[in-house]
């Protein structure tokens, strides 16, 4: 005979059930929660503009919705006195590694102070008639990508003239890898300025905190900071970007290949240079008969106006379809694809031989270590590669959590 105590039992069990199923419901309508970029929250950062003279670090991936962040503040009355452009310039389009001059903005009127050419840093008479910059530029979590450079220049400049920094965060789209060697300082270079992986797995805010706190800026100069944080991210997520960060990762696909394809600019092989699919194909004139594909780069102006191998039919590997989800299920950089191509290269002391590029691409400077050339020419296995990164990798994801912002 079945007890009250039994019915109570089975009653309470019921209700955790219940509970339970309602907690899961609940989790799973925060985890839809819109993903909303700093920028995007114009509610918390627009009253504290007010009254101040503003300077801003912007390129085109410098967005409110839809509309330029320059254009929208100018037009909610917001005193722009300056603009400060980065590599490929305020309006994005100036070449890769083409100087860059000042000029005024056509579509403002605005002054643009460019940082990619005579000079890397505001001075002090650029930062006389500033109150505040805005920095707010899409990254892409790489060592060698050089924003995070122009984040630490502008951070200089500021903490140089007592001047405070708002960053308006946005998702790192390679937020989830954390991999590669820890940069060996002694080659240190324009293409990796900190002892960093080359996926450094930080968005722009938490890497200009860790700036600050490793004292990575000069004379341990500390910048005053203020954060806008992506509301509902972390670091997991996946995240398409709405605009091309740079003219040559001008897809999904190749912003997601670029940590493993980038190294490729330091070998005798094109990368997509000059076609319209950089950082998704690889191959060499060198490599026909050993594969099928081919594409035959030519100049493109605002892209890549002398890429190497120019107007000869190319060989080689064709990533474009490349399913994404094998790297962010291992969550690793491919360096088997570097290992294919050079046991596939028939002159194999000319791979690592750029003198035929303008353009810069030393292998020792992009990997961060002489090391991974002597193990690629050995032919150490992936495994090898992985594990010569330790004990560095570990110890700077130890670093890496004090700085982090999101989960």
């Amino acid at each position: 005979m079945r007890t009250k105590s039994f019915y109570f039992l089975v009653a309470g069990i019921a209700c955790l059930a219940l509970l339970q199923s309602v907690n899961n419901k609940n989790s799973e309508v925060r985890q839809q929660k819109p993903l909303i970029t700093g920028a995007d929250q114009t509610e918390k950062y627009l009253p504290y503009l007010k009254g101040k003279r503003i300077a801003v670090l912007a390129n085109p991936t410098t967005i409110i919705g839809k509309k330029h962040l320059v254009d929208s503040l100018l037009s909610l009355g917001i005193n722009i006195v300056k603009v400060f452009g980065p590599e490929h310039g305020f309006r994005g389009k100036a070449s890769a590694g083409v100087k860059v001059k000042d000029e005024k903005d056509p579509a403002t009127g605005v002054p643009v102070i460019s940082l990619y050419g005579p000079k890397r840093k505001p001075s002090k008479e650029d930062m006389a008639n500033v109150d505040l910059v805005i920095f707010d530029i899409q990254d892409v979590g790489c060592r060698f990508y050089t924003y995070i450079n122009v984040l630490s220049h502008i951070m200089e400049a500021c903490a140089e003239n007592n001047k405070e920094l708002l960053i308006l965060d946005r998702p790192n789209p390679n937020g989830y890898l954390v991999d590669g060697p820890v940069l060996d300082m002694k080659y240190k270079s324009g293409i990796g300025m900190f002892p960093i992986p080359i996926a450094h797995g930080m968005t722009i805010a938490e890497f200009a905190q860790m700036i600050n706190g490793q004292g990575w800026l000069p004379n341990k100069l500390k910048c005053k900071l203020k954060i806008i944080k992506v509301a509902n991210y972390n670091h997991d997520m996946a995240y398409t970007l709405p605009v091309a960060p740079s003219p040559n990762l001008n897809t999904q696909q190749s912003i997601m290949l670029y940590p493993s394809t980038c190294l490729f600019e330091g070998v005798a092989l094109n990368h997509g240079r000059g076609t319209y699919f950089p950082f998704t194909v690889l191959g060499s004139p060198l490599l026909k008969g050993k594969y099928q594909f081919s594409f035959t780069p030519v100049g493109i102006p605002g892209m890549a106006e002398t890429p190497l191998h120019m107007n000869k039919e190319c060989f080689g590997l064709d990533l474009r379809k490349y399913d994404i989800n094998q790297l962010r299920k291992t969550k690793r950089i491919n360096v088997q694809w570097m290992k294919e191509l050079y046991a596939a290269f028939p002159d194999k002391p000319k791979f690592f031989d750029r003198s035929q590029s303008n353009q810069m691409g030393d292998i020792n400077k992009l990997a961060g270590t002489a090391e991974f050339k002597e193990q690629i020419i050995a032919g150490k296995s992936a495994a090898e590669i992985y594990a010569s990164w330790e004990p560095g990798l570990s110890k700077y994801k130890t670093m890496r959590k004090k700085y982090l912002l999101y989960p």
